[in-house]
């Protein structure tokens, strides 16, 4: 077996990666973690989960349906109401000819009671017919009335049926569980075949094609950074150190204390700002809660 003669490390090397390194650190302004938003998906209505197609890491579209809550007792009770809302919409038909059959009426009983009242006055005619003209105007001018009573009861009915039937509808529609985003299935806490009530969280999802890169800064560092402005965010790659742009979406207020994951014990006295930073992540190398560094541009200072 041949032996390869071993290079030596000379000391120009050693001073070169001593250099690159503290070059690196000397760049780098702030530290992070990414972070995204989340989204707890909950059941709309209570029922037993038919179907929930979907599993940890999946990929979903928005509106796209991921699971059905049985909805039998909603179509029975929509069908009840649909043959109610029927006779109602039946009644009001039946009242509206009514209606019209009765106007006729009550037209000719007021043209006999003013021909009648002509007649008395020339004492061409008796009070009893007077007096049966006089009822029979009465009871058609009430009979049209009640006709149009019943027609408005039974529009109300129908009105409120409509109202019922939409609210079923409505409910039928909210069974189908839908995403409300296109992103990433983070977490499913329910499974085929449970029985879920309303509000009961379903699943998790985020949108991971851009993640947030939240740092903290100084007082002095916040001085060289607005909103909208571009930076650089460095994750670590093993060996080296990958930087992708970032744009500064958000700027805090008010100062606050480092917290505690990010700096040493000395360090977390200092009063620091958390600014937020949008990273495309078309490629998917970035994850949530993975750890990097924030580089501000020397040529920010002073804008």
């Amino acid at each position: 077996m041949s032996l390869r003669p071993r290079r030596s490390i000379t000391p120009a090397v050693v001073l070169a990666v001593v250099v690159l390194a503290s070059c690196r650190k000397e760049h780098v302004d702030a530290y992070g973690n990414f972070e995204a938003t989340e989204v707890t998906v909950a059941a709309e209505l209570g029922g037993r989960l038919l179907a929930f197609g979907l599993e940890e890491g999946d990929r979903i579209a928005k509106d796209s349906v991921v699971g059905v809550i049985d909805t039998i007792p909603l179509v029975l009770e929509r069908q009840a109401l649909a043959a109610r809302r029927a006779a109602a919409a039946a009644r009001t038909r039946e009242s509206g000819a009514n209606i019209a059959a009765l106007e006729v009426q009550a037209s000719i009983a007021e043209r006999d009671l003013a021909r009648t009242e002509r007649l008395l006055k020339q004492a061409a005619a008796t009070a009893q017919q007077g007096d049966k003209a006089e009822r029979d105007a009465r009871m058609a001018r009430e009979q049209l009335a009640g006709a149009r009573a019943a027609k408005g009861s039974a529009q109300q009915e129908v009105a409120a049926l409509d109202a019922q039937l939409g609210s079923i509808d409505d409910k039928l529609a909210r069974s189908r569980i839908k995403s409300p985003l296109t992103g990433t299935v983070l977490a499913r806490y329910v499974e085929p075949g449970e029985f879920v009530q309303a509000g009961q969280p379903l699943f998790k999802l985020a949108s991971l094609d851009s993640l947030t890169f939240r740092a903290y800064v100084s007082n002095a560092q916040l001085t060289r950074l607005k909103l909208g402005q571009e930076v650089r965010v460095g994750v670590d790659r093993g060996d080296s150190i990958a930087t992708m742009p970032g744009r500064v979406t958000w700027i805090a207020s008010a100062a606050e204390f480092t917290p505690t994951p990010i700096q040493t014990r000395d360090e977390r006295a200092d009063q620091v700002y958390a600014v937020k930073i949008a990273v495309a992540n078309a490629a998917g190398r970035l994850r949530i809660g993975m750890p990097g560094e924030l580089t501000i541009g020397r040529d920010s200072a002073g804008e």
